[in-house]
């Protein structure tokens, strides 16, 4: 990481500092815009003689891996052909966890070839096919003219195959949604979710608010979660069809859970724990047009950096400003994401086509931040948003999942709850692994440094009943009548044969993003490593005696209160005040059950 991005921290930043990366991108419509974002063609045998500027000839060549198929025509394929496509269709589902994006018209080597009419009515009539004998269905995201050396008009249409739910094992995506207090961020989701416009005055936001202090004040302080659905054929699927959570789940062939987290600075260590304990695919930046970057924005920008947390941005209550306020609070924005520190290239979305293109660029380049205008009282633009949040494909590979689930049990504690008639009941995110109703982990560490016995009763998954958990996905786990008071936030629920180890001292390299002074030993900070949130002290700072901001160094921490579950190589992040810091772990100082409470200086 850049130590830059401290700028985005502490400092101010310098309005239109350092060197543009890249223009901003702006597709021109239908027609206008290559699907991937592949580079413009030459001529090659004046094949692609008379083609429009804005208009590729090529994409880049079809990848062996990943969700997305090149077919130049699929018209009357023979039984063999068709059963050879039909595993091919499985092959790209798979690759996509259930989604995967055809283009039609388009060689292997990426030439946008383009079909008569009659061969793409039956292109597409296979296709439904083969979607069919999978159990898939089939949407036409859009289709493009080409200029080819014909005649005849020719077209590319790319279509979404997304496969039906089978066992509950819906595609889940989970977005975190950050930005100023006042923004706009939970009405947005109480918009989106409940499938009704605000009133202006917060009508939209009420259901989701945990507490009677946020009803009174409309600002979030806890971290809640809401899902929105999309079924096979992507449609909506959200609470103003669906009266419950099990209905939206059941009727979902994919699912966004949204992370709301708290925009007030008084609240900012329950963001920073929603960011690194929830584990999320992506986060959604919100900007209110009439205010800009203010308050927390730049704080919650460069949390998303400094966690290497993908992000796309919204601009929301466009309906209060003239159309230069919006414009000018645009520019803010990507001057602010093409500085040194951010290296991004903004890409505004003004219509559905930048849509499609935003979501597949954003999955194929950490550096793309789509930019959404929109309001939630009049729902300018908001089904754009949709269709992004629709087609946006799994930002983790299939490949990435299949070795996490290979490996030991491992789920992280992050809430821990007492229901009526169930018992102890746990919320976090599985790490590696597979988890079933029934198996039997071990809890820990204690204050002491010990694990616990315990059993898995049963599993929800987006308050519905689910059987297996796989390595990525976040549930609850009933725990029967284990004792509550036993339990913390920051354990970990693992396999017994993973002989899990704890520590109390570790060391990190860091890079001190900001400091009002120098950073020496004994200097104490707030430590967030994953779902670990606690107190540490600066043992020892190797080869220096004091750190400034943007250096970097080796430190010893020692923490203050109890042992925790660490793991070399996982992010960390610390604060205290306004010091702020990222790195590494590097080494942890194993002790045994035992030596626990010597070790923490008891």
């Amino acid at each position: 990481m850049d130590s830059r991005v401290s700028e985005l921290f502490g400092g101010c930043c310098r309005p239109g500092g350092g060197p543009a990366v890249g223009g901003t991108l702006k597709a021109r419509g239908a027609g206008g815009s290559s699907s991937c974002g592949g580079p413009k063609g030459k001529k090659k045998n004046g094949r692609n003689r008379g083609s429009k500027a804005n208009n590729p000839p090529y994409l880049p060549p079809e990848a062996e891996d990943g969700n997305i198929e090149y077919k130049l025509k699929l018209v009357n394929p023979s039984q063999y052909r068709f059963e050879h496509l039909v595993t091919q269709m499985k092959w790209r589902l798979q690759e996509g966890r259930g989604e995967a994006v055809y283009q039609i018209g388009v060689e292997d080597n990426g030439l946008l070839v383009g079909l008569a009419e009659e061969e793409m009515r039956a292109s597409l009539k296979t296709l439904h096919r083969m979607a069919e004998k999978v159990g898939a269905d089939i949407t036409v995201l859009r289709e493009r003219e080409v200029d080819y050396d014909s005649d005849t008009p020719r077209k590319i249409t790319e279509v979404l195959v997304r496969k039906v739910p089978d066992n509950q094992q819906f595609l889940d995506l989970r977005v975190a949604v950050l930005g100023n207090v006042d923004s706009g961020k939970s009405t947005l989701l109480g918009v989106l979710t409940q499938g009704e416009l605000d009133n202006g005055r917060g009508r939209a936001r009420l259901n989701l608010f945990r507490h009677l202090h946020e009803i009174q004040s409309g600002r979030t302080s806890s971290i809640s979660f809401e899902i929105l659905g999309f079924n096979s054929k992507g449609e909506v699927v959200n609470y103003s069809d669906s009266r419950t959570a099990e209905e939206i789940c059941e009727s979902s062939s994919k699912m966004i859970t949204f992370i709301d987290l708290a925009g007030h600075h008084k609240y900012l260590h329950t963001t920073i724990f929603g960011l690194t304990s929830y584990c999320p695919d992506c986060a959604l930046l919100l900007v209110s047009a009439n205010t800009g970057i203010a308050g927390t924005t730049r704080e919650h920008l460069g949390l998303a950096l400094a966690l290497k947390v993908p992000f796309f941005i919204v601009v929301s209550k466009v309906d209060l400003c003239a159309k230069t306020t919006v414009e000018r609070t645009v520019r803010q924005l990507e001057r602010v994401l093409k500085q040194p520190g951010c290296h991004k290239v903004p890409m505004l979305v003004t219509s559905e086509d930048d849509a499609v293109t935003a979501a597949q660029q954003f999955a194929q380049s950490p550096n793309i931040t789509p930019i959404f205008t929109l309001s939630s009282v009049s729902g300018e633009s908001l089904d754009l948003l949709k269709v992004f949040l629709n087609i946006l494909p799994p930002l983790t590979n299939s490949k990435e999942q299949e070795e996490l689930m290979q490996q030991l049990t491992e789920f992280q504690v992050d809430e821990i709850y007492t229901v009526p008639e169930v018992g102890t009941v746990v919320g976090g995110t599985l790490s590696s692994g597979i988890c079933r109703e029934g198996d039997q982990l071990v809890v820990g560490p204690t204050d002491d440094g010990c694990f616990l016995e315990l059993r898995v009763c049963s599993i929800q998954r987006n308050r519905s009943a689910c059987r297996v958990l796989r390595a990525g996905q976040a549930a609850t786990l009933a725990l029967g009548d284990f004792d509550r008071a036993l339990l913390r936030k920051g354990m970990v629920m693992v396999s017994p044969e993973m002989n899990p180890t704890i520590c109390s001292v570790f060391e990190a390299e860091i890079v001190l993003l900001f400091h009002a002074t120098t950073f020496r030993r004994g200097f104490q900070v707030t430590v967030h490593v994953g779902n670990v949130r606690q107190t540490a002290v600066v043992e020892k700072i190797h080869a220096k005696d004091k750190l400034r901001t943007g250096e970097k160094a080796v430190v010893r921490f020692r923490f203050l209160k109890h042992p925790e579950y660490l793991k070399v190589g996982a992010k960390l992040l610390f604060r205290e005040g306004v010091t702020k810091g990222i790195g590494h772990v590097t080494d942890v100082q194993a002790i045994a059950a035992g030596e626990a409470q010597a070790n923490m200086g008891f």
